[in-house]
């Protein structure tokens, strides 16, 4: 083993289901082993890794779309570092690397889980989010599921957050009459405006949603970005005109709940308005990632798209930082850093 490697490493673990909100008893950061990577694998400083409010529901032992954590095992998530011992082709020692085995200190990658990253094109914790898996999310969401087109009206809840500040900023940038969000505090509605160019945005927190929606669209909408689901899912039905859209990527609200969460009571309106609701995951726009990343950098290099980025330092911190997520603290891309 080289001298500059250490002989272990930290990781989270995951020791408890949660039940509602998560504790930190239902976690545990513990010490593991280093050693020298196996022919086609590479060893992965993390510098930064995710932390997402999709992990919330893979802390619970069910069946769904991608496989809940295993007890006392290390978590995953997106993860950003730079290869300090290599035994695969193409990779070498200093390379910067986009990878999924985060909530750790080392990650030992299998090759074809490794995607190179430029950290002359935009600063690497970026990769996590606006250049990453949130940004694609946003993209594929916006353009792709929701069929946007020049002159919709566009709605966002959660539109501070990662994923929902991009898909205002891309809404604006191509194009849309009017782009609305909703958002958990004051600061965070001045911010959508007054940075990322909104038109208008409301604090949900201030009053019923439907109510706040329609004076902020009084001609309606036509496109609803949906990462929080509940009030805001049914204000929206509410708002839309016919042959709206609306893509599903997340309902934080009903995450940590632990009785059934009313659901839109207004859904039978889907039929007279011929209203499309079409959930997504962002493993099924791969095939975008390299349109996606050549825009999106060049608005990030004209100026035209801003982001922000909430970091925690330190990964003693990590699950800090994950229930800060939960619970709207972050302003944009929640990372750890380790830097």
């Amino acid at each position: 083993m080289s001298a500059a490697l250490p002989t272990s490493s930290r990781e989270w673990h995951l020791v408890a289901r949660p039940n509602g909100w998560p504790v930190a008893e239902d976690f545990a950061l513990r010490e593991a082993p280093v050693t020298e990577p196996a022919e086609g694998r590479v060893l992965v400083r993390n510098l930064h890794f995710s932390v997402d409010p999709y992990m919330r529901g893979r802390m619970n032992d069910v069946k769904s779309y991608t496989p809940p954590f295993k007890l006392d095992h290390p978590m995953d998530g997106g993860a950003v570092g730079e290869v300090v011992a290599s035994r695969a082709e193409g990779f070498a020692v200093g390379d910067h690397v986009l990878h999924g085995l985060g909530w750790r200190e080392y990650a030992d990658v299998p090759v074809q889980h490794a995607v190179k990253v430029d950290a002359s094109l935009a600063p690497l914790s970026a990769y996590l989010g606006v250049l990453g898996m949130p940004g694609l999310t946003a993209y594929a969401g916006l353009f792709e599921v929701a069929s946007f087109k020049e002159g919709d009206t566009v709605f966002v809840s959660g539109a501070a957050g990662a994923v929902g500040s991009q898909v205002g900023q891309l809404a604006r940038i191509k194009g849309a009459a009017r782009v609305i969000g909703s958002a958990g505090s004051d600061e965070k509605v001045k911010l959508l405006v007054e940075e990322y160019g909104f038109d208008a945005a409301f604090n949900y927190k201030n009053g019923p949603v439907g109510q706040q929606l329609r004076e902020a669209a009084p001609d309606g909408i036509d496109v609803y970005f949906d990462n929080v689901g509940g009030e805001h899912l049914e204000a929206a039905i509410s708002s839309f005109n016919v042959h709206g859209r609306a893509t599903i990527c997340g309902m934080i609200a009903q995450y940590n709940a632990t009785e059934p969460t009313p659901a839109p009571r207004n859904l039978a309106l889907v039929i007279g308005k011929r209203l499309r609701l079409q959930g997504m995951l962002v493993g099924d726009h791969a095939a975008l990632q390299p349109q996606f990343v050549r825009e999106v950098a060049g608005w990030l290099a004209s100026g035209e798209l801003k982001y922000r980025e909430t970091a925690v330092q330190g990964i003693e911190n990590g699950f800090d930082a994950f229930l800060g997520l939960m619970r709207g603290e972050n302003t944009g891309k929640m990372i750890v850093s380790l830097v």
